[in-house]
């Protein structure tokens, strides 16, 4: 057991060897409890060159968005199937909605920002836009839906990264309402911002540029701040996350390793 050498237990006398083993049986539920505490685990993974900004799937493949391109991959042997056509400078997070794949794209990182979502045909792998945004908001990391509306994040970075906004639209394009995080979550993405988020039921998951840490978010009640609930150890290091429909689990990327990763929460 850590902090014990088999030496000094080889050494002690037997009664003492009794009192050392009580003291690490002792231990042991408080070791197990510490494991036991909330985490995103890893539980599979399919290597991918473009999974650098995010990953996505749907029934029958999965998606590795790099910023100039999206690749398709079979589930089952982990071949590219095929590479999207269109052009693309900063592709962020994807989301599959009524069969299509959007991604968000911005100018990043030139200025003024420019941002736009972008829509992915599986069938042509042509990417197209889909709606542009101009330099109103920021650089689009996200746009994903909940019921019926449209909520779209745009990063702001440096000093000013405390401008970060989560915007939400109806269907038509109109702005409804918009939300800035709380200073301890931006205190804790350094320089940069949220790469990552999806709805799982009323919980936002957010995750960060390169910590390996997912942040569960929820609308505030009243006020323009979005209330932070729980900070989570999970195994991307930052980056666009998504749902897997097969399982339900969160699908994101190792960015050094060139991964897509499957995830679950362990309660």
């Amino acid at each position: 057991m850590p902090g014990y050498s088999r030496l000094s237990i080889r050494a002690s006398s037997p009664v003492a060897r009794v009192r050392l083993l009580c003291v690490m049986l002792l231990a042991v539920p408080c070791a197990t409890l510490a494991a036991a505490e909330p985490a995103y685990v890893e539980t599979g993974s399919v290597a991918a060159a473009e999974a650098t900004q995010a990953a996505a799937a749907d029934e029958q493949f999965l998606y590795a968005i790099s910023s100039t391109q999206v690749a398709k991959y079979d589930r089952r042997s982990g071949e590219r199937l095929a590479l999207s056509t269109g052009k693309a400078s900063h592709l962020n997070s994807g989301y599959f909605w009524e069969g299509k794949l959007y991604c968000a794209h911005s100018n990043f990182p030139k200025t003024p920002a420019q941002s736009e979502l972008m829509q992915l045909d599986p069938a042509t792998m042509q990417l197209s836009t889909y709606k542009d945004f101009g330099a109103a908001y920021g650089s689009l990391t996200w746009a994903i839906r909940k019921e019926n509306r449209w909520y779209c994040n745009f990063a702001h970075y440096g000093k000013e990264n405390h401008k970060s906004v989560l915007v939400a639209f109806d269907n038509e394009w109109n702005e409804l309402a918009s939300w800035t995080y709380p200073a301890e979550l931006v205190a804790d993405l350094d320089n940069y911002s949220l790469s990552g988020g999806i709805w799982k039921g009323d919980t936002l998951i957010a995750t960060g540029h390169h910590a390996r840490k997912l942040y569960h978010l929820s609308l505030p009640e009243e006020g323009k701040v979005l209330r932070l609930d729980a900070v989570l150890p999970g195994p991307f290091p930052g980056q666009g996350i998504a749902t897997d429909p097969l399982s339900g689990e969160l699908i994101g990327i190792d960015r050094p390793q060139k991964r897509i990763v499957f995830a679950k929460l362990r309660d």
